[in-house]
């Protein structure tokens, strides 16, 4: 039964897509849910996966197609099997039955070809032959009478260059600018841009030229929140499973910190400005496509457990390209840590239409005065990007100063003070 190969439903927010690759090939068979094509939006890669076992019949979207949502991508044939297993599942005696009844089309389209004019080189069954496998009839041959060329010249003219090319080396793969060239040598690689990072060069341009964006920085101490990682952290990993690390203290810090800022968890839309009563904290994630936002949900009713773990989970899923476009929609702040590939300071850039982005950065020892006196501390800068727009300066270095407050302090968070 023939059934059509559809891409996904796309939601409203995906206008449509492009057919990355193309995991299996016409008349190949394939397996219930093995995987037949993979389809790339701007935000996730979808995959479209068998119905049932059987047979891809036609490819209709080539890789590198731009295809809509539910557009048919190919035909399917349920149940049926590929050209290898057929033959592999021929019964001995209607295989030398085929033999037979082939050796005796074999002998009549020979005889037929004694028959042909002398001006004919090739019967034809020869001639189909060569004109499937692109053989000219200068390259073959003939053994029959008058040099007539048979089925089993051109046969043997296929094997031998068969065995041809099995026994030349493989052909080098051409340098890219990951292998070093030869000195002097000035290389240039020309590789088309995803949608993903077509899509994000997109909203950063949008970012800085529809927003008032500025950036206002701070430090902050690390070291009360090292030293209850240390403390606890064995006795953590054992209650829950997981490590406690850093992400999950500034997540809880910069909710804290927005309920007391409603501004900076807040979005602009046209000439309105929505206020948010909840907060959806997006976390930044670099992946070899690009970077993706996935998204924390009601962040505030998350323990430092629960929001550890699932910041691993989504960084597991995006390495991989699983994350789903729902857990990427949506955010009403978000953070970046930078610290992570050595930052030491930068200026993130905003996260349309959220207001305000977080950014985090490498932990250094610096010295820094402590009551009168110098102390080697392990130092962080923090930067609060935000659109000034909505959020004045003031309201921007008090959240900043606040979060920094619940990290140097810990104890503040329980007390909500």
């Amino acid at each position: 039964m023939a059934t059509d190969i559809k891409a996904p439903q796309f939601p409203e927010s995906v206008a449509d897509g492009t057919v990355a690759t193309w995991h299996k090939q016409e008349g190949e068979a394939v397996k219930r849910d093995e995987l037949l094509v993979d389809i790339e939006t701007d935000k996730v890669v979808l995959e479209v996966v068998a119905p049932a076992d059987g047979v891809i019949s036609k490819i209709m979207a080539a890789e590198g197609e731009t295809v809509e949502s539910q557009q048919v991508l190919g035909t399917f044939d349920e149940g049926a099997s590929g050209s290898a297993g057929k033959s592999d599942d021929k019964p001995a005696e209607k295989a030398s039955d085929e033999a037979s009844a082939e050796q005796k089309n074999d002998a009549k389209s020979e005889a037929a070809d004694d028959d042909d004019s002398a001006g004919d080189q090739a019967g034809p069954a020869a001639r189909k032959l060569m004109s499937e496998h692109g053989i000219a009839a200068d390259q073959v041959k003939g053994s029959g009478r008058g040099g007539r060329i048979t089925k089993g010249d051109v046969e043997k003219v296929i094997t031998d260059k068969a065995e041809k090319r099995a026994s030349q080396p493989a052909p080098q793969q051409p340098a890219t600018l990951d292998v070093p060239g030869a000195p002097g040598e000035r290389e240039e690689r020309r590789v088309p841009m995803t949608r993903l990072r077509k899509r994000i060069a997109e909203r950063l341009v949008s970012a800085q030229q529809d927003s008032a964006m500025l950036t206002t920085f701070n430090e902050v101490n690390m070291k009360p929140i090292m030293d209850m990682r240390k403390h606890y952290q064995p006795e953590f990993e054992k209650a829950h499973n997981v490590r406690l690390g850093f992400m999950g203290f500034f997540t809880r810090a910069c909710v804290e910190a927005l309920k007391r800022f409603p501004a900076v968890n807040a979005s602009i839309d046209g000439e309105d400005i929505v206020y948010h009563g909840y907060y959806d904290v997006g976390v930044a994630v670099s992946t070899e496509r690009g970077l993706v936002v996935p998204v924390l949900r009601d962040a505030d009713q998350k323990g430092l457990a629960e929001v550890e773990s699932q910041i691993i989970e989504y960084g597991q899923k995006a390495q991989k390209g699983k994350l789903s476009i729902e857990e990427m929609t949506g955010g009403t702040f978000t953070i970046s840590n930078g610290g992570v590939f050595g930052s030491l300071i930068s200026t993130p850039i905003l996260n349309p239409p959220q207001t305000a982005i977080l950014g985090m950065h490498k932990i250094q020892e610096r010295p820094m005065a402590v009551d009168g006196k110098v102390e080697i501390l392990p130092m962080m800068y923090l930067a609060l990007s935000y659109d000034h727009r909505l959020i004045d300066g003031k309201e921007a270095v008090q959240f900043l100063v606040a979060v920094k407050n619940f990290i140097e302090d810990p104890a503040r968070l329980l007390l909500d003070i």
